[in-house]
């Protein structure tokens, strides 16, 4: 039986999608399950457009040659990455409605769901992160 990861990104900004997609994907190579619960700012890390301009956190600015030097993917690449790996990406379906967003206007193969549908997923899950 595989292990399970539950995450919740409630946070949108870089710093946090490269965290969220990071331990995902870590997780999804080492053969577990991994399912991310997408909610408030977090939508924004599955957001066609909003995913390819998120800002370097004010201060930070010197993150960005270290990225660069390192070779670091977008965050639509890991996504792209993580998505390959079969991690299971969940919007908040009652935040989507809020904030009056289509499953549309995210990146292809997504679910839309509610915490119940989050939940049904985490409550075996060996692993739970909120970021």
């Amino acid at each position: 039986m595989s292990k399970k990861v539950a995450i919740i990104a409630s946070n949108g900004g870089l710093f946090d999608g490269y965290k969220v997609f990071n331990i995902a994907s870590a997780a999804a190579a080492t053969d577990q399950e991994v399912a991310i619960f997408f909610t408030f700012e977090g939508l924004n890390l599955i957001h066609k457009q909003a995913n390819q301009q998120l800002a370097m956190p004010a201060g930070k600015e010197h993150f960005a040659e270290g990225f660069a030097k390192a070779n670091v993917p977008s965050i639509p690449e890991l996504l792209s990455m993580a998505q390959e790996m079969g991690v299971k990406f969940i919007g908040c379906q009652m935040t989507m409605d809020v904030m009056g967003l289509e499953k549309e206007a995210f990146v292809y193969g997504i679910e839309v769901g509610g915490a119940v549908t989050f939940l049904e997923f985490a409550k075996g899950a060996d692993v739970t992160l909120t970021f």
